[in-house]
């Protein structure tokens, strides 16, 4: 078991440490590299769609294969075009990164690897996934010897795209069942409306190719009430997947409970290019400040328990990200993290959750604009009312943000009144009105050093240390 550095006084870990990254391919081939990547294809729509710059995005596994990409679209996209390689993301992988792409003023970006098919905000994608194969024989047979049901719905990690038509073929003749399957587009455009897939309705069965991954995880507690099975092509091996979904269930509501005993949230930035992002922040200050509860807004880029534990104030993170990577397992992280949908539930005035799971943005923002109908019972301003904590197993009373006023509805996020920084004392100290993180300060038995001006006398300036953090070198003492 890893140690736990969340406390961690020294940063010479981050640099010394070593990356263990195993490739995915391992291709010897010029003609295999250019249909493993679509080569052809790639170029194709480059020259359709006449981008000048392009930006060329890997995730680790696959960066030892970016040298010959770059040579082989170069050639063949010609002159008057520039093509950058992007080696590593501000957040996952699985995400278009729109950040460093900006950073050369890419007008396009191809995305290389897994891919969460989040719909992106500004940049159009072209997105190649790699093919790799899988025994179509194997997969029908170990399948047959476990699946029981009538209809169900193919989901393939998208490594096995380019095959889904053939599997669901194999699997109808096999099983002797309807088998619907989903489409992944291979170009994303901003500006398109993304297709309602068949997966958001509740299928009785869902049969899924690709071995464990976060993808897996999600399709299991967003469908909660439908049986997975899934095959794992590298492994040969097929198995029934929805035993664990109660047990992921079970951890997520224990997780919900520590947020209903949090007053005071931190919404962490987890993308910047997944459409929706910006209203979403909006609407999560919106619900926070509502319920009369304190709210940051907060990017660290790629999230760790030391860079999260410097927030010592923040009782519950909110994590914006994409449906892969929004459910994080915190159990080395000081502080619980939730999804905006778990928010949701924990906000509540009474407790109800049917195991129901959102992860999109856009439905979560559709089905929010649903609840704000004036006709939807509002929070409970009784400042007096004692909360029951599952967590600790006694009552508590909620501290209240957003205004004295017991019927007046807090004011929005946006609308901080212009006296918020207020003077404390005579001494011309300031202090932050209505600040959880001026309230943690005035708790805290260490506060920093006192100024103590006039009271001691002045040292000698004397020559300091020079150099980098790495090695100083100190005249005096000879180093």
């Amino acid at each position: 078991m890893a140690e736990n550095t969340t406390f961690s006084a020294s940063g010479a870990d981050a640099i010394a440490r070593t990356l263990d990254v195993q490739p995915e391919t391992a291709i010897t081939s010029s003609s295999e590299l250019d249909d493993f990547y679509e080569i052809a294809r790639t170029i194709t729509e480059i020259l359709a769609r006449d981008y000048k710059r392009i930006a060329l995005q890997f995730p680790d596994e696959l960066l030892h294969d970016s040298v010959p990409i770059y040579r082989s679209l170069k050639s063949g996209i010609g002159g008057g075009r520039e093509l950058y390689v992007l080696a590593d993301t501000s957040y996952g992988s699985c995400c278009v990164d729109e950040v460093a792409a900006q950073h050369v003023d890419a007008d396009a970006v191809v995305h290389y690897g897994h891919a969460c098919m989040s719909q992106t905000s500004r940049l159009p994608v072209i997105y190649v996934f790699g093919k790799k194969l899988i025994h179509l024989d194997d997969c029908s047979r170990c399948l047959s010897e476990i699946y029981e049901g009538t209809e169900a719905l193919l989901r393939c990690d998208v490594v096995y795209a380019h095959q889904a038509e053939s599997i669901a073929s194999a699997l109808r003749q096999t099983l002797n069942v309807p088998i619907r399957y989903q489409q992944f587009n291979l170009t994303s455009i901003p500006s398109q409306v993304p297709p309602v897939l068949d997966s958001e309705s509740a299928p009785e069965s869902i049969i899924y190719i690709g071995g464990e991954s976060l993808g897996l995880t999600n399709l299991l507690i967003t469908h909660s009430t439908s049986t997975v099975y899934s095959y794992d092509p590298d492994s040969r091996a097929a198995r029934l997947e929805s035993s664990r979904t109660n047990r992921l269930l079970m951890r997520r509501y224990a997780t919900v409970q520590k947020a209903r005993d949090a007053d005071v949230f931190g919404i962490l930035v987890g993308t910047l290019g997944v459409a929706s992002y910006l209203p979403l922040i909006k609407h999560l200050r919106t619900l926070i400040t509502r319920s009369h509860k304190k709210s940051y807004t907060i990017s660290v880029g790629k999230l760790n328990p030391s860079k999260l534990a410097n927030f010592m104030e923040i009782e519950c993170f909110v994590l914006v990200a994409c449906p892969e990577n929004s459910l994080v397992e915190a159990k080395d992280f000081l502080r619980p993290i939730v999804t905006p949908f778990e928010l949701e539930v924990a906000l509540q005035a009474e407790q109800s959750w049917t195991g129901r799971y959102v992860l999109d943005f856009g439905r979560l923002l559709d089905e929010s604009s649903v609840k704000a109908h004036p006709d939807f019972p509002p929070a409970s301003d009784d400042t007096d009312r004692p909360v029951f904590s599952l967590v600790t197993g006694k009552y508590r009373h909620a501290k209240r943000f957003g205004g004295p006023d017991k019927g007046k509805e807090a004011e929005p996020p946006d609308s901080s009144p212009s006296s918020s920084v207020v003077l404390r004392n005579q001494e011309t100290a300031v202090v932050l009105q209505d600040s959880a993180a001026a309230e943690f300060f005035q708790q805290r038995t260490f506060r920093g050093l006192e100024t103590r001006l006039g009271e001691d006398a002045p040292s000698v300036l004397e020559q300091g240390r020079s150099g980098i953090a790495k090695g100083y070198t100190d005249d005096h003492n000879g180093q």
